[in-house]
This record gives structure tokens, sequence and C-alpha cells, in this order.
């Protein structure tokens, strides 16, 4: 019986144990590295296909880059898996996602070898950048190595960022470019047709041999080997389009590099940490590489997967139930069938938002633009300028980096243009950056805009048609992540504000939005159990604010508002300002998310912790009206 192989990952504490292993244990390394992810992913979810793509790379940094006296900085960072377990987290991937356990992405609080946690997409060059002139400014030894997929250079922040790194001749940076054709889905653009061109040339395979061959040859020293791969390029530009689209930008380039290649990929970054100036080391690999299950899946390859069976890829058994999304989805197309002007705009997330349904049924009516949601916002006012009424769907934390564009691109003009955001409020597993808490503050500042959170799905296909009727207007729908309740019908309408709840001697007035009508009614309930009269409402469109509200709440000894969202600015606090302009004095408390970056974990975990849950707020409401009676109970004393 021969040998039971030792296992190499288990002796991998840091990267300095990379160092000594030879090229049969780094392939040995992959394969336990993949096997480890897909085994922990399977069961926690997570981030399964961009991992499994970079194994060899993550591994070939590691060992020609000294982290964290090199800071590798990762664009998104939902490829960081590797990183995590080779800078000592193994034990905590059973954790992963989970309230107290490992992040989903890169975490300066986890380790040192983690430099940026924003995962958003397209920021790592510009971080890098900086970083670099900082240690050229300060005489620092170290190279700064910005990780970024072709997805990610869709975005227009990172070719800014490249225009001043290649101006730059001595900057103490490297770029690697994991080019897997894919964010999310297909990258788009003329960049993905560039670097398409060239994975699919049949020339393709015969140039990389040449480069790995050069590679093999070259001794590590300085510019002189640079010059062998740089050189490489001489008769091959036809061929090789994205070198000569980055050389004549300005930046040196090696490659391409067969990223799951260890030893072709580390030979190429000594070239490139050696040679003394910004260099871009463009790698090909294959997003959910080495598991039959991701390669096979065209749609997204496992870019993030919930808790799977590991062997055949399926999801695990569970209630499938109907999800916001699959609502918006569905009554998109309704409505795009009887209204050719509808169009539907995606930043990179066609599937992740629902578009894929619409745009199977309307594919002339259907933009990708890629991961440039500035772009996307103001090309959707060009298109509502000539006709068109587009909907611009995307994660309500990505509308952030579009704001001047929503306000002066869109509302300024009174442009006719529907945003729809999903995972808005708590979405929790996947940390501070992707919680959509911000956007009920930011749109309270945007003039003329009409913004709604429905409480359910029929309210959500209402908001949605009324949303593309607006053409004077910006227009936003915004909704959870979780699965859609069921519908909650209204006992009452008052001037368009729907009452859910009535009891008799009504003092206090529970004003809540979107999914957390339903907590809501809960409090509402559990006030009239105390016997505390209670009226309950759902204001239907946030903006403009009804001047119904102001009216109700002056009806009533306490206001109280419940949003899933910022609560400083936020919905709770326009109706505060309302009512003092209105001279209603009845007193007001919001409840939200504190104006602060949430840890990763359950959304229910999450809201506890934040109080808002019924019996917290109730409690709160409870103990108000106590306080309230005691004082009018005190007071009639003394006067008597």
């Amino acid at each position: 019986m021969p040998p039971v192989p030792r296992r190499l990952l288990e002796s991998i504490r840091s990267p300095q144990d990379l160092r000594s292993l030879s090229t049969d244990e780094l392939n040995q390394l992959s394969a336990e590295i993949r096997s480890f992810l897909i085994h922990h992913v399977s069961q926690t979810g997570g981030h399964l296909g961009p991992n499994l793509g970079v194994v060899e790379l993550t591994v070939a940094l590691h060992r020609v880059f000294d982290s964290p006296r090199d800071p590798i900085i990762f664009d998104t960072g939902h490829q960081s898996y590797v990183h995590k377990m080779l800078t000592g987290r193994q034990q905590g991937f059973p954790g992963l996602r989970q309230r107290g356990g490992l992040s989903g992405y890169p975490s300066r609080a986890e380790s040192e070898h983690d430099w940026v946690e924003n995962s958003h997409a397209s920021t790592s060059l510009s971080y890098a950048d900086g970083m670099a002139k900082a240690l050229r400014q300060q005489g620092r030894s170290g190279t700064v190595v910005a990780f970024i997929g072709d997805g990610a250079l869709t975005g227009g922040m990172a070719w800014e960022a490249l225009n001043n790194i290649a101006a730059e001749e001595d900057l103490p940076l490297v770029i690697v470019v994991n080019d897997n054709g894919r964010s999310y889905t297909p990258t788009v653009g003329g960049l993905a047709k560039h670097l398409s061109g060239l994975r699919t040339n049949p020339r393709y395979e015969q140039i990389l041999d040449l480069v790995k061959r050069n590679v093999s040859r070259a001794p590590l020293l300085g510019s002189a080997a640079y010059d062998i791969l740089h050189g490489i390029k001489i008769g091959l530009k036809d061929v090789l389009a994205p070198q000569g689209m980055f050389s004549d930008l300005g930046l040196k380039y090696l490659g391409p590099v067969d990223g799951h290649d260890v030893v072709a990929v580390e030979r190429a970054l000594h070239q490139a940490k050696q040679y003394g100036g910004p260099v871009l080391v463009h790698c090909l690999t294959r997003k959910g590489n080495g598991f039959k299950a991701a390669e096979n899946h065209e749609e997204d390859r496992f870019h993030a997967v919930g808790k799977i069976d590991e062997l055949t890829g399926e999801a695990l058994a569970g209630t499938v139930a109907k999800t916001w999304t699959d609502v918006f989805s569905e009554e998109l197309v309704e409505l795009g069938s009887t209204d050719p002007r509808i169009v539907a705009i995606t930043a990179a997330m066609m599937y992740p938002t629902g578009l894929a349904r619409f745009a199977n049924a309307f594919p002339d009516r259907f933009f990708d633009v890629g991961i440039a949601e500035q772009h996307a916002v103001t090309s959707a006012a060009g298109m509502a300028m000539g006709g068109l009424h587009p909907v611009v769907a995307v994660y309500a934390t990505f509308l952030n980096r579009a704001f001047d564009q929503l306000l002066m691109d869109v509302a300024l003009h009174r442009c006719g243009v529907t945003f729809v955001l999903d995972r808005a409020g708590v979405t929790g597993t996947d940390g501070a950056s992707h919680n959509g808490m911000w956007d009920m503050s930011i749109l309270q500042l945007v003039p003329g805009l009409h913004l709604s959170a429905p409480r359910d799905g029929t309210r959500l296909r209402q908001a949605l048609a009324a949303a593309v009727a607006i053409d004077d207007a910006p227009s936003v729908v915004r909704y959870s992540k979780e699965t859609v309740p069921d519908d909650i019908e209204a006992i009452d309408t008052l001037d368009g504000v729907d009452v859910l709840l009535r009891t008799e001697n009504p003092r206090v007035l529970v004003v809540a939005y979107g999914q957390m009508v339903g907590t809501g009614l809960a409090v509402g309930q559990r006030l009239s159990d105390q016997g505390i009269g209670v009226t309950v409402v759902d204001p239907v469109w946030a903006l403009p604010l009804n001047p119904a509200l102001v009216k109700l709440s002056a009806g009533h000894d306490l206001v109280i508002s419940i949003e899933d969202s910022g609560v400083v600015g936020g919905c709770g606090a326009r109706l505060a300002q309302e009512m003092r302009l209105a001279d209603v004095l009845t007193p007001l408390r919001e409840f939200g998310i504190p104006q602060e970056f949430l840890p990763h974990g359950g959304r229910g975990e999450l809201l506890e912790e934040l109080g808002l849950t019924p019996q917290a707020i109730a409690r709160y409401a409870v103990e108000a009206i106590v306080r309230d009676d005691s004082t009018l109970t005190e007071g009639a004393l003394k006067q008597g």
C-alpha cells in the first residue's frame, strides 16, 4: 500500500512556510487548498468560484513577495480566501461569514496581512498607487502588489489609477491582472473584447509556451531579465492585443502567463518585482478551476454559493421561497411587454439583480455596462432624454458610487430613470461594505426624487408600475435580499398612507418602512396586548413625504418610525423635521441602523444586537407611555 502523502496545508502557518517547497509539493499544496475550499465553503456558503481560480496565483504571490512588508491589495476581496489560508487563518474557516467568525473579505482586524477591506470593485489600483507613493516618499523598502480582475478593470476608477501609475517610472508597484473573462458573468466592453481575443486566438498556446520557455531561461536579475520577457512582444502585437493596449498607455507588461502554473507565475512575478517600476503581470485563470460542477456552470462559475453538496455542487435541500428579486424580475418583464420604452441596465450583475429574465425576453433592450455604476446612471439619463425609460438595477450599497450622477445628471435634468435597489438594509454575511444601509439617507437629499420601500410582493409590483410611469424625476424602489413575506393588506387608506392596524384610543403611531413593516405590526400587537392603543401605518411612498403622516402624528402621544437603513438623516429623521415645521409637538423616536459599520453576521443576529426587534421597540414605547402618564399624574396632583 503506497504511503499516504503528508498534508502540506496543515504545515503552512505563514507565507514563510511556502519558501522551501518543491515544485511537486507546490502542486500538491494547490490540490489540498482546493479540496479545503470546496469542503468548507460548501458548508458555510461564500465566494467559491473566484477562490478556486486563484490558488496557484496566490501561492506564487506569497512566495515572491514578503507580506505584510510588501502590501498585497485585493480588489473586491472576494478572492482572498486562499490568502487567508496562507496567512494563518485555516482554523477559522468553519465560521466563515458567521458572526464572530472569519470575514468573507480581507479584514484588518483579523490579520496584519490584510490592508484593505472595502469590497467594492475597481479600487485596488488607487489604493496601491497611494501606498506605493508613500513607500517611495519615505524611502522605505518594499513593493506594493495590486490584485485586480478583468471584470474590475471595466470600472472607470481603475483606469483613472492606471493613467496616474503609468506616469510614475520608479513607483514600486506590481499590478497582477487575474483575467478569467468574468465578474459575475462574462466581462463586457472593449477591454473584454481585447482580452477575449487573446484567449481565443489559435496562436495563444504557442505564444504562452514561448513566454514560459523565455521565463525559464531568464536570470532573476533586474531590468535585463525584464527585457527578455518584454521583448517577446516584437512581431506579436497583432496577437497580444492586451500587451499593446497596456504598453501604449505607458505601462510595462508581462504575459500572458498561465495563472494555474505556479512556477510560471512565480517567475513572472520575480521579473516584475525586480524591474524597479510599475509593471503589469497578465495572468489567465479559470473561475471555479478544479471543481467540475463550477467549471460546467456557465451562469456564474459558482461566484457565490449557499450551502451546497461538495461533490455535485447542488444546493442542499431546503424550502425554496420566492425572493423580492424574483418578484421584481417577473414584474419588469410584464411591464416591458406592454411598454417598449422600458429598457434595463445592469453593472455586471444581470443574474444577482434579477435582470436575466428581461434580458432573455428583450435582448435588444438590455445593457450590461460592466462594473461601472457611474457610467450606468449617466447613460440612463441620456436614454431618458432620448425618450426611453431606463430601469437601473443595482445593489443598494453600490448606488453610493453613483450618487453624483444621480443628483446632477438625472435629478437636475428631471430625467425619468427608475433605480431598483436590491439587497437594501442589513444583508449580514458580506459585512460592512455590503449592508445596504445608506440609500434611504442619501436619497433624502435629491430634489424631486420618488422613493418606495414596498412591504410585500403586491406592493412591489404596484410601486414598480408607478415608478416607470414617472418621466420627469428619478424614482427608486428598494427591497431586502430576504424572502418576500406574505401580502399584508391594509384595513384603511388615508390620503395614500396604508393603515395596517388600528386599536381603540390609539396613543402610539408606528410608521414602518419596507421589510420592517412586519416588525412594526408585531410592535403594534405587543402594545395592544399591554392595553396601549396603537396605529400602525405603511407610508407606501417614503418620498415625497406624505403630509398625511404629519397629520396622523398630531393625533397621537408618541410616534415611532422603524426603517432598515441608517437612522441619521433617514425617513424617521425626515418625518421629525416635517413635524417640527408644521408645529406638531408629538415626540418621535426613530429606530434604524446606527451610523456605524456593522460586523458580518446573520441578519437576525445583527437586528437583535441593534435593538431592531419587536420586543425591544415595544418595550421602549411602553416605558415612554408610562413615563408620560406618570408625568401627567404628578402634574395633576401638584395642581390639586
